[in-house]
Protein backbone atom coordinates (compact mmCIF):
# COMPACT_ATOMS: atom_id res chain seq x y z
CA UNK A 1 0.00 0.00 0.00
CA UNK A 2 1.32 3.19 -0.60
CA UNK A 3 1.20 6.88 1.22
CA UNK A 4 2.02 9.93 -0.46
CA UNK A 5 3.16 13.69 1.31
CA UNK A 6 3.41 16.46 -0.91
CA UNK A 7 3.43 19.88 0.32
CA UNK A 8 1.64 23.53 -0.59
CA UNK A 9 2.75 26.78 0.14
CA UNK A 10 6.20 26.38 2.23
CA UNK A 11 7.88 28.74 -0.39
CA UNK A 12 4.85 31.54 -1.17
CA UNK A 13 5.40 34.53 0.15
CA UNK A 14 1.82 34.41 2.33
CA UNK A 15 -0.32 32.25 4.28
CA UNK A 16 -0.19 28.63 6.13
CA UNK A 17 1.15 26.66 4.36
CA UNK A 18 -0.18 22.73 3.84
CA UNK A 19 1.32 19.00 4.04
CA UNK A 20 -1.10 16.41 2.68
CA UNK A 21 -1.73 12.61 2.69
CA UNK A 22 -2.87 10.31 0.12
CA UNK A 23 -3.24 6.51 0.80
CA UNK A 24 -3.53 5.24 -2.89
CA UNK A 25 -5.62 2.31 -2.44
CA UNK A 26 -8.72 4.08 -0.85
CA UNK A 27 -8.25 7.61 -2.06
CA UNK A 28 -8.23 8.96 1.86
CA UNK A 29 -6.36 12.03 1.90
CA UNK A 30 -5.83 14.43 4.77
CA UNK A 31 -4.41 18.02 5.70
CA UNK A 32 -2.33 19.32 8.19
CA UNK A 33 -1.74 22.90 8.55
CA UNK A 34 1.95 24.71 9.19
CA UNK A 35 1.10 28.54 10.10
CA UNK A 36 2.61 31.08 8.89
CA UNK A 37 4.08 32.08 12.47
CA UNK A 38 6.38 29.23 11.94
CA UNK A 39 8.07 31.13 9.21
CA UNK A 40 9.20 34.14 10.98
CA UNK A 41 11.89 35.40 13.65
CA UNK A 42 13.17 33.20 15.51
CA UNK A 43 10.97 30.33 14.32
CA UNK A 44 12.76 30.60 10.84
CA UNK A 45 15.54 30.91 12.33
CA UNK A 46 15.47 27.89 14.43
CA UNK A 47 14.21 25.54 11.51
CA UNK A 48 10.39 25.44 13.68
CA UNK A 49 8.74 24.45 10.36
CA UNK A 50 11.21 21.73 9.80
CA UNK A 51 10.31 20.11 12.95
CA UNK A 52 7.16 20.59 12.46
CA UNK A 53 6.75 19.25 10.15
CA UNK A 54 8.04 15.73 11.27
CA UNK A 55 5.13 15.99 13.90
CA UNK A 56 2.63 16.50 11.21
CA UNK A 57 3.90 13.46 9.00
CA UNK A 58 3.49 11.24 12.35
CA UNK A 59 0.10 12.37 13.13
CA UNK A 60 -0.98 11.83 9.53
CA UNK A 61 0.56 8.56 8.81
CA UNK A 62 -1.07 7.90 12.61
CA UNK A 63 -4.28 8.55 10.76
CA UNK A 64 -4.12 6.78 7.68
CA UNK A 65 -2.61 3.70 10.35
CA UNK A 66 0.55 2.87 8.18
CA UNK A 67 2.03 -0.01 8.67
CA UNK A 68 5.95 -0.32 8.21
CA UNK A 69 5.82 -3.29 7.27
CA UNK A 70 2.98 -3.17 4.52
CA UNK A 71 3.20 0.25 3.48
CA UNK A 72 5.92 2.69 1.58
CA UNK A 73 5.36 6.54 1.61
CA UNK A 74 6.04 8.27 -1.36
CA UNK A 75 7.75 11.81 0.16
CA UNK A 76 7.99 15.22 -2.32
CA UNK A 77 11.39 15.91 -2.72
CA UNK A 78 10.96 19.38 -1.19
CA UNK A 79 13.39 20.75 1.15
CA UNK A 80 10.43 21.15 3.65
CA UNK A 81 11.00 17.11 4.36
CA UNK A 82 14.51 17.05 5.45
CA UNK A 83 14.13 16.25 8.39
CA UNK A 84 11.26 13.68 8.05
CA UNK A 85 13.69 11.88 5.82
CA UNK A 86 16.10 11.57 8.68
CA UNK A 87 12.80 10.24 10.81
CA UNK A 88 12.00 7.92 8.31
CA UNK A 89 15.92 6.49 8.16
CA UNK A 90 16.19 6.17 11.89
CA UNK A 91 12.70 4.34 11.94
CA UNK A 92 13.32 1.99 9.53
CA UNK A 93 10.49 3.49 7.23
CA UNK A 94 10.36 2.41 3.91
CA UNK A 95 10.30 5.62 1.26
CA UNK A 96 11.03 7.00 -1.56
CA UNK A 97 11.64 10.63 -2.93
CA UNK A 98 9.11 11.31 -5.57
CA UNK A 99 7.59 14.19 -8.13
CA UNK A 100 4.13 14.12 -6.27
CA UNK A 101 1.89 14.91 -9.27
CA UNK A 102 -1.53 14.63 -9.92
CA UNK A 103 -4.51 13.94 -7.39
CA UNK A 104 -2.36 14.78 -4.17
CA UNK A 105 -0.90 17.50 -5.74
CA UNK A 106 -3.88 19.02 -6.85
CA UNK A 107 -5.73 18.37 -3.76
CA UNK A 108 -3.09 19.89 -1.54
CA UNK A 109 -2.66 23.00 -3.60
CA UNK A 110 -6.31 23.26 -3.69
CA UNK A 111 -6.35 23.54 -0.34
CA UNK A 112 -3.57 26.14 -0.34
CA UNK A 113 -5.47 28.41 -2.58
CA UNK A 114 -9.06 27.66 -0.58
CA UNK A 115 -6.64 29.07 2.28
CA UNK A 116 -5.53 32.34 0.46
CA UNK A 117 -8.81 33.03 -0.88
CA UNK A 118 -11.40 32.21 2.24
CA UNK A 119 -9.55 33.29 4.95
CA UNK A 120 -6.73 35.75 3.77
CA UNK A 121 -9.50 37.30 0.80
CA UNK A 122 -6.71 37.42 -2.13
CA UNK A 123 -9.20 37.97 -4.93
CA UNK A 124 -6.64 37.96 -7.45
CA UNK A 125 -8.41 35.67 -11.13
CA UNK A 126 -4.80 35.52 -11.38
CA UNK A 127 -4.26 33.18 -8.32
CA UNK A 128 -3.92 29.62 -9.48
CA UNK A 129 -2.74 26.60 -8.42
CA UNK A 130 0.69 26.60 -9.79
CA UNK A 131 2.86 27.53 -7.90
CA UNK A 132 6.08 30.06 -9.14
CA UNK A 133 7.02 33.41 -10.32
CA UNK A 134 3.26 34.74 -11.21
CA UNK A 135 1.56 33.74 -7.86
CA UNK A 136 4.78 35.43 -5.93
CA UNK A 137 3.71 38.39 -7.41
CA UNK A 138 -0.26 37.96 -7.10
CA UNK A 139 0.82 37.64 -3.56
CA UNK A 140 3.33 39.96 -3.40
CA UNK A 141 0.79 42.97 -4.90
CA UNK A 142 -2.23 41.48 -2.28
CA UNK A 143 0.10 42.37 0.31
CA UNK A 144 1.10 45.78 -1.01
CA UNK A 145 -2.33 46.90 -1.38
CA UNK A 146 -2.49 46.98 2.44
CA UNK A 147 1.21 46.73 2.99
CA UNK A 148 1.32 47.52 7.06
CA UNK A 149 -1.99 45.32 7.57
CA UNK A 150 -0.99 42.50 5.47
CA UNK A 151 2.44 42.22 6.55
CA UNK A 152 1.19 39.89 8.88
CA UNK A 153 0.69 36.98 6.53
CA UNK A 154 3.89 37.37 5.41
CA UNK A 155 6.60 34.63 5.74
CA UNK A 156 9.18 36.88 6.88
CA UNK A 157 11.87 34.61 7.71
CA UNK A 158 13.03 34.49 4.13
CA UNK A 159 15.89 36.05 3.53
CA UNK A 160 14.97 38.11 0.67
CA UNK A 161 11.87 39.26 2.17
CA UNK A 162 13.99 41.61 4.53
CA UNK A 163 16.94 42.20 2.13
CA UNK A 164 14.76 43.19 -0.89
CA UNK A 165 10.96 42.93 -1.22
CA UNK A 166 9.55 44.38 2.25
CA UNK A 167 11.26 47.45 1.18
CA UNK A 168 9.83 47.44 -2.59
CA UNK A 169 6.20 46.33 -1.07
CA UNK A 170 6.38 49.30 0.95
CA UNK A 171 7.73 51.76 -1.94
CA UNK A 172 4.88 49.92 -3.90
CA UNK A 173 2.20 50.68 -0.99
CA UNK A 174 3.16 54.24 -1.03
CA UNK A 175 2.65 54.56 -4.71
CA UNK A 176 -0.95 52.92 -5.03
CA UNK A 177 -1.67 55.45 -1.46
CA UNK A 178 -0.70 58.33 -4.07
CA UNK A 179 -2.62 57.18 -6.94
CA UNK A 180 -5.60 57.07 -4.85
CA UNK A 181 -5.61 60.44 -3.70
CA UNK A 182 -4.73 61.73 -6.79
CA UNK A 183 -8.10 60.00 -8.07
CA UNK A 184 -10.07 60.91 -4.94
CA UNK A 185 -9.11 64.70 -6.34
CA UNK A 186 -10.61 63.93 -9.98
Amino acid sequence: MTIEIDDAGTGDLVGDAFIGFLRKQTGEFIFKTLSVDLFKGENWKNKKPFEEVVNLVKEGLNELKFQKDVDIVHLCRGNIFDQVRNYFLEEGINYEDAIVEGQLQDAVEGRLIKHLREDLNVRSRNLTVKSGAKRFFVLFNWVCYDFFRRERFVKSGFKKWNSVWRERGIEKYNKIKRERKEKKKI
